[in-house]
């Protein structure tokens, strides 16, 4: 448990990055890691980039990722992958959602959305796609592709074994719990 591991989430306000950190950080905490979040929301509440920021290990001194450090990125939204690769270690991996969604930025037209992320993503880094929005549909609910990716993560971080359960259970609504337990079991079912 020695070893700090740097995980970065990042997607477009409304997407439920956050929720998704609170669920990770719950978890770990639950298991006795010492964890730090952060999270950073951009312009969210107008289709702008969010990014959290979730560091655990023995001990974990700061909240935030240096450039280069992080274990893996969890792109919630194709071009935020690109965005935040910059923060990938050279031997870390990304988890992207097969999914455009427009930020505030590409439909002022300051920036032009990139139709080829997924395929310069995997030019630049180990990179496993799934397109969580279909799955979140299909099991009756598109809002829970955070959870869908976040099943992913857990997946790719070796983490299945953290009472994900007690995690949801402690994070959201009573209502939605057990759809989100399918739909982290979902995610983590994609990745080999």
């Amino acid at each position: 448990m020695s070893e700090v591991k740097n995980i970065l989430l990042c997607g477009v306000g409304g997407q439920g990055t956050i929720l998704a950190s609170k669920i990770l950080s719950t978890a770990l905490v639950a298991a006795g890691y010492d964890v730090k979040m952060s999270e950073i929301h951009g312009m969210s509440q107008r289709g702008g980039s969010v990014v959290t920021q979730v560091r655990y290990g023995e001990t974990v001194y700061s909240p935030i990722i240096g450039q280069g450090s992080a274990d893996i990125v969890v792109s919630f939204e194709s071009m935020e992958g690109l965005r935040y690769l910059d923060s990938l270690k050279k031997d870390g991996s990304v988890v992207v959602n097969d999914y455009q969604m427009p930020t505030a930025t590409t439909l002022s037209g300051q920036e032009a959305y990139p139709a080829d992320s997924i395929e310069r993503l995997h030019k630049l880094a180990k990179t496993y796609v799934l397109d969580a929005a279909k799955i979140a549909s299909e099991l009756g609910n598109s809002k829970s592709m955070n959870v869908v990716l976040l099943g992913a993560l857990i997946k790719r971080m070796g983490l299945e074994s953290l009472d994900w359960n007690a995690a949801l259970t402690a994070c959201m609504k009573p209502q939605f719990v057990e759809l989100n337990k399918k739909a982290l079991a979902a995610g983590m079912a994609v990745v080999s």
